[in-house]
């Protein structure tokens, strides 16, 4: 059986190709290297470290157009860059051989987390110039990215005490053996309690920082994520990502990454959103862990619609026939009629909660009543708490009603780019550690290879390469009138008029023969 023969390794060729030519001109490295070429990196703020006399800085467009590309094709460790720079042709071409080594690519990342955003933010301008994002329908949502930090190195007070109380046990142990025992196994006892000793001590440490910063937990790895529900009763511990999406075409225009969970997050995010598309006009979508009053108020403010989902109420009634929605307020008068007919009133006071202020209404009919083993189980009676912000979370649950249509699409919108970034391309957890900051700009780089994976899967590569040498062209052309703008300017300043020019050329040579 005959088989297609390759070439001899050792074989010299007499017209050996170009690493240009070995690139095809439909690559999407061509995009990644057009795009970044691009951007005015000057304003973006990133940060070039490097000595005087020492050996020069690599660009931060070459580490910039290095790590698009790692993230377009799941690799995202540095080491696993320094390798591809050595022996992935692509990357070849793209860094025109540059190879440098794990510490600098990661250094790039560290100390650019601002720089990163903003790069995140041109693609957005770029979808926006495309015409792909309507502005008209926004979902929101979380998602949650395990940290660089095991569940052993997190702490809390509960879990030092059950630490501390363990080893004091073990140390009271020793203690009784410590007096029963001698010679070897003497010594070997008190290495046992010396070990417990600095154990306990780390503890006591972990605990004095918890006291003193007043967190409910402390991770000792990556200092600012928490331990978190992921689902059900599942914890991890991880950061929690806030992300803004257009109905449109599933694009991401905002995210953040917090170690906080939802319930406070819809109002910055919200605007945030404003701010990008630079108006209020639209219909924002988010699940029930959002449903906060304060972020009502937020939004209220804003001038925004939101449809937010309706959580249950956490007391119930006996008989769900006497549960809160089935009294009815009357606004003019400020009172509540129960099915029984009677009213709940309140003294008009404010009661001051964690988040929020309510009022809370009662009568004394309950003691009388003959349904109150159904509709409450206090020995009061039934109370009912009215946030200051109820007549907004009102309005909300008549939108949902309204427009069930709509708030079944938020899933379908706001999952997408999760479903792409977690479950096709494996980037369920965050590559950094030491801080928030630097998750984020492992966050923005994620969100910046999805909007530019999105843009060449609905555009196509070839309208966005004739795109990008333009705006490169164009880009090019700018520079060259701002810098005969600039020396314009030097002169006029310099040089007022013309006779002042005159009398400097003519003392220029005198000047240089005596210096």
């Amino acid at each position: 059986m005959r088989f297609i023969q390759g070439q001899d390794r050792t074989q010299t060729h007499l017209f050996p190709i170009s690493l240009d030519q070995s690139i095809a001109r439909d690559n999407e490295v061509r995009l990644i290297d057009l795009f970044v070429d691009s951007l005015d990196l000057n304003d973006f703020g990133f940060k070039v470290d490097f000595d005087e006399n020492g050996r020069p800085a690599y660009r931060p467009s070459d580490l910039l157009k290095l790590y698009i590309y790692g993230y377009l094709n799941r690799t995202r460790s540095s080491r696993g860059l320094e390798k591809e720079c050595k022996r992935n042709i692509e990357v070849m071409w793209l860094l025109k051989c540059l190879s440098p080594d794990h510490n600098t690519i990661s250094n790039f990342r560290r100390d650019n987390p601002k720089a990163i955003k903003k790069v995140f933010r041109k693609t957005v301008q770029l979808a926006k110039y495309f015409n792909l994002i309507g502005g008209k329908m926004l979902a929101g949502d979380s998602t949650k990215l395990r940290a660089q930090n095991s569940k052993k190195h997190n702490f809390n007070q509960k879990k030092i005490d059950r630490h501390l109380a363990y080893i004091e046990n073990k140390l009271s142990e020793y203690e009784k053996a410590l007096a029963e025992s001698d010679g070897d196994k003497k010594k070997i006892i008190e290495e046992e309690i010396s070990k417990q000793t600095d154990r306990k001590k780390e503890y006591q440490n972990i605990e004095s920082q918890i006291k003193q910063t007043g967190q409910p937990q402390i991770s000792t790895s990556d200092p600012d994520s928490r331990q978190m529900i992921i689902r059900n009763n599942i914890t991890e511990v991880a950061y929690n990502v806030q992300t803004t999406v257009d109905s449109d075409n599933n694009i991401p225009i905002d995210n953040k990454v917090t170690n906080a969970n939802d319930s406070k997050a819809m109002g910055n995010m919200l605007q945030r959103a404003k701010s990008i598309l630079r108006s209020n006009q639209f219909t924002a979508l988010y699940d029930k862990g959002y449903h906060t009053g304060s972020e009502f108020a937020v939004a209220d403010r804003l001038g925004i619609e939101t449809i937010v989902a309706i959580p249950r109420v956490a007391a119930q009634a006996p008989n769900p026939q006497y549960n809160v929605e089935n009294f009815k307020y009357n606004k003019e008068e400020d009172y509540y009629t129960c099915p029984q007919n009677q009213q709940l009133k309140s003294n008009g006071r404010w009661h001051q909660a964690r988040t929020y202020q309510f009022k809370r209404y009662t009568t004394k009919a309950c003691g009388n009543c003959e349904v109150k083993d159904q509709c409450s189980k206090a020995v009061c009676g039934k109370a009912i708490q009215r946030s200051e912000h109820q007549d907004l979370i009102e309005i909300n649950k008549q939108r949902v009603n309204q427009n069930q249509s709509y708030y079944k699409r938020r899933q379908a919108i706001v999952e997408h780019p999760y479903g792409t970034i977690k479950r096709q391309w494996g980037f369920d957890h965050i590559m950094t550690k030491k801080g928030i900051a630097r998750a984020s700009a492992d966050v923005g780089l994620i969100m910046t290879a999805y909007n530019l994976r999105r843009l060449i899967n609905i555009i196509g590569l070839k309208t966005l390469l004739k795109w990008a040498i333009l705006q490169l062209s164009c880009f090019l052309e700018f520079m060259v009138l701002l810098k005969l703008k600039m020396s314009q300017i030097r002169t006029s300043i310099l040089f007022p008029n013309k006779r002042i020019f005159n009398f400097y050329v003519c003392l220029k040579p005198l000047y240089l023969r005596l210096n």
